[in-house]
Order: C-alpha cells, then structure tokens, then sequence
C-alpha cells in the first residue's frame, strides 16, 4: 500500500465537498445542490505526525516527507444509485478503487441547507447509501454465481468453494447486510478478492455536526454511534464548517482555535488516525541528512517487507534492519549515544515491525 486512499461518500448536500475541501485545500467546488461533484475530486494530505519533525531538527535534515493519504470526494449518492439514479453506477464505480469508505452522514439541523430527502434522519440517510451498496454488489455476486455454476459442472473443487462463499454473501445482501458483517475467513477474502465489492470494503461513518454541538453528542450522533457499533465501525465527529475555518489558518492559530473549541486535535487528524486504525496501519520512520520519512506498512509486516516499501532492491538485497526506538533516541539526544547504550538493535528478516521504529536497512545487491 503506497498511498492509503479513503473514498468519502454520503447524500447530496450532508457535507462532503466542504470537508473535502477543507482538509486539503485542493478547492473542490462546493455547492447547495445535488450533483455539484461529477468526476472524483483526489488530493493527497500529509499525515500528522511530529515524529517527523522532531527527527528533522536531530538530523539537521534537508528534506521532510510525511506518510500520505488520498482523499478522493465521490459524488452525492441518492436512492436508486445502484440502478443509475443521479448517475449513481458510475459514482460506484469510483468507490470500488478506493481502500476504505468515509460516510458523511448529516448530524445537524439548518433550514438554510436543503436535504435530499427533506428532513434530517442519519439513521435513513445510511440505510439509503448501504441499501445501494447492497444492491450494486448483489448484481456483482449474481452475475459471478452464473460463471461459477457453469464451472461446478465440470466437477472443479475450486468453483465449489467459491459458490459457497457467494452464496453466504448473496444471502447477506439480499437482506441489505453489507459483505463485512459476515465471519469470512482470510481464505475466503483471497477468493473473492478480485470481485471488489464494495460492501468488503472498511467503513469508517464521519458525523458531520454544526459548530455549537462540537463538544457535545447530539441525538443524531448517538444514534449513528449505535449503529457502528452493531456494525464493528467507527465514528468520527466532525464539523465539516469548522475544518474550513482552520484549512484557511497557520499551524499556531490553528493550535489556538482548536484550544478555544475545547478540541485536542482537528477533524483531519482523527479522520486520518481512525482510517489507519481501520485499516491495521502504521508507520515506521526512516532518519538522516538527506531527508526524514514516514512510510505506512501495515501491522505485522516484517522487516524483509518494510524493506520493499523503500525500494525492491532493499528487499532482494536484505541483510539486517538497523533499528532504534524513537523514544530511545529522542531520550539519549543521537543515534550514537543510543548505540552506546546498547539500545540500537539488529534485526532480521522475520522481526516483527512496530509503529515508529527509526530504521536503516543494510543491503547488498
């Protein structure tokens, strides 16, 4: 995984564009209406993360690259997308590339704002999303089970695995559940894998609220809250308004908003650090002169393969991951004083990556 690209998608006018817009100054146009967004607006925000910087002013480093993710604003979805309504077929498309989902789900009241469906009911507002999710993916697994069937005939034990498992999920759409809810093993992803349904994909509910209920939990939100819940999701509160405001500020007067709302981070920070949780990611830091990166691998990835992320020549060439704690060395002040104390480490192709390792690979090739 190079870049983590999240798909941000929601009904007409809950928010998207704006939070889009905000969170990475990329200007998609942003209307009160529905289908402002045709094609995909994409923009690629830094992940927060002061390790980085810190780490900079160690090295005395000319160069800073963050860990990225892509943020792509998928067009206002409505009821009957899954049969083309509001162009929806081709708005489904844009979400089966995309890793995770991020639903923008309505949580404020505001007459000035209009509402696809007249009134705010976030409870609706996902069932209508995952009800066409539901049914475009319904299409996919039919349409599959057809090709299997032909094949079962000529006795392929593969093709029966494979109709098994889409008949578990056929019989999960039918009832408007998405694909995630059910207990498929590793085994069964690897089969289906290449169907890309969209109901697979992580789903993180973004509730989008006015700036007065920032530090507090409306009814709106609760309710999306339990939801996820009985879902295995998550949910990040938000005020898509309010991020506007501090995409347009420096990093100080920012600290100082933020402080003044009551909030510890912004809503780009926790929608960042909840898609990496979704997803099983991390980071690990690589340090010098030349520059001081982060790179996103997923947890459990060995050395061998962090390596690769680097470059293929690193993974082929592997002969030991150089590795130190970052608190370890923030401590001692150098990688040297660190080295003295016996605290950097020399690890094998096996070792087990942890979040925030300052790494050097040795290689030869």
């Amino acid at each position: 995984m190079s870049n983590l690209e999240v798909g941000i998608v929601g009904l007409p006018n809950v928010g998207k564009s704006t939070l889009f817009n905000a969170i990475t100054k990329a200007g998609a146009e942003a209307a009160n209406y529905p289908f402002c967004t045709i094609e995909p607006n994409v923009g690629v925000v830094a992940v927060p993360d002061n390790r980085l910087n810190v780490l900079t002013k160690l090295y005395n480093s000319k160069k800073t690259t963050p860990a990225s993710v892509r943020f792509v604003d998928i067009a206002g979805l409505v009821k009957g997308a899954s049969k083309g309504e509001g162009l929806g077929n081709k708005f489904l498309e844009h979400i089966r590339q995309v890793d995770a989902i991020a639903h923008v789900v309505r949580c404020f009241d505001d007459e000035n704002i209009t509402h696809v469906s007249d009134t705010i009911n976030p409870l609706r507002d996902i069932e209508t999303i995952q009800t066409e999710l539901c049914l475009a993916d319904l299409d996919v697994v039919e349409k599959r089970l057809t090709k299997v069937t032909k094949l079962l005939k000529s006795g392929s034990k593969d093709a029966k695995v494979e109709a098994e498992i889409l008949e578990r999920i056929k019989t999960a759409l039918d009832a408007a559940t998405p694909a995630r809810s059910l207990d498929l093993s590793e085994d069964d992803l690897t089969v289906i894998r290449d169907a890309n349904l969209l109901t697979l994909k992580p789903m993180l509910y973004v509730a989008n609220v006015s700036e007065n209920e920032l530090g507090e939990e409306n009814d709106y939100v609760k309710k999306v809250r339990k939801l996820a819940a009985d879902e295995n999701a998550q949910v990040v509160v938000i005020c898509a308004k309010v991020e506007e405001e501090i995409a347009e500020l420096d990093e100080e007067e920012a600290k100082e908003f933020l402080t003044d709302l009551g909030l510890d981070s912004s809503g780009l920070d926790r929608l960042i650090h909840a898609a990496f949780d979704l997803l099983g990611l991390m980071t690990f830091l690589t340090a010098g002169v030349d520059e001081c990166r982060a790179w996103t691998i997923v947890k459990g990835t060995p050395a061998v393969k962090a390596a690769g992320k680097i470059h293929s020549d690193i993974e082929r060439g592997f002969i030991r991951a150089e590795i130190v704690n970052y608190d370890d060395l923030i401590k001692l002040g150098s990688i040297t004083a660190a080295r003295d104390k016996g605290l950097v480490r020399l690890e094998g192709k096996d070792y087990i990556m942890q979040d925030g390792d300052v790494t050097y690979f040795r290689f030869n090739v």
